[in-house]
């Protein structure tokens, strides 16, 4: 599986983070306390860098796994490259510039050095997200602490087991992006809140026995004059939509 490949449409350049190029002595870190501590392998930290805003959001979980307490330092390339090992800080730079600047998406493992000293495996995943119009609009992605995997297993299984979670990682990231272009879409049609158009999908989802995943990828296609939209689908969004609003 080729992780480097840009994607379909090349989106238009934008300018990449300004890492620094040593980690940030200037913002005090509250360590995060033993109980609150990722437990390996535990839930993915999510991570989002808006272009347009030059403004980073780091999940609670993506903190958890550097030993920070959100809210204590500001999220960004400065405080990501000064938690990472110094032997692997080129590589997980160089990874999120070539995203931003050209469109590659990347998965790099790299070690995280905690602020309590711990030293910790992680794999870092990132995709531009793109536009209807094919400009390039944030760079978003997943962390996962894949630590206790690396220690239990050989060689050979590391390699399948860091495949698969890849695999994982980008097809969650893939799902998370159609059900905001779909989220959009109805928005749109409706006229309705953001947790409006999501209880849709899922109520969709719900009656017509599909993922929430196809049936906003289904909505996003028709929007887009690709396909059609399944009967059933169609059936739910007209009576759904307000009168004088055209079905997706």
């Amino acid at each position: 599986m080729s992780l480097t490949s840009t994607p379909p449409r090349t989106p238009r350049a934008r300018r990449s983070p300004a890492p620094a190029p040593a980690p940030a002595s200037s913002t005090e870190h509250i360590p995060v306390p033993p109980a609150a501590r990722p437990a390996g392998d535990g839930p993915a930290g999510r991570y989002r860098y808006d272009l347009q805003a030059d403004q980073w959001w780091w999940s609670p979980q993506f903190f958890a796994l550097h030993g920070l307490t959100p809210g204590t330092a500001m999220p960004g390339v400065p405080l990501l490259l000064a938690g990472v090992h110094p032997a692997d800080r080129p590589r997980v730079r160089q990874a999120v510039t070539d995203a931003c600047t050209a469109g590659v998406p990347f998965a790099v493992e790299h070690r995280v050095v905690r602020s309590d000293g711990e030293i910790r495996t992680a794999v870092l995943v990132g995709e531009l997200e793109i536009s209807s119009d094919g400009e390039a609009t944030a760079l978003s992605g997943l962390v996962i602490d894949v630590t206790d995997g690396r220690a239990a297993a050989e060689p050979g299984d590391q390699i399948r087991a860091l495949e698969s979670e890849i695999e994982q990682l980008r097809t969650a990231m893939v799902s998370r992006v159609s059900i905001e272009q779909a989220k959009g879409v109805l928005m749109l049609l409706m006229g309705c809140a953001d947790s409006v158009a999501f209880d849709l999908l899922t109520h969709i989802s719900s009656h017509t026995h599909r993922k929430v995943r196809d049936v906003a990828t289904a909505i996003v296609e028709s929007a887009g004059g690709g396909t059609a939209l399944p009967a059933d689908v169609r059936a739910i969004l007209h009576d759904a939509c307000p009168p004088g609003a055209p079905a997706a």
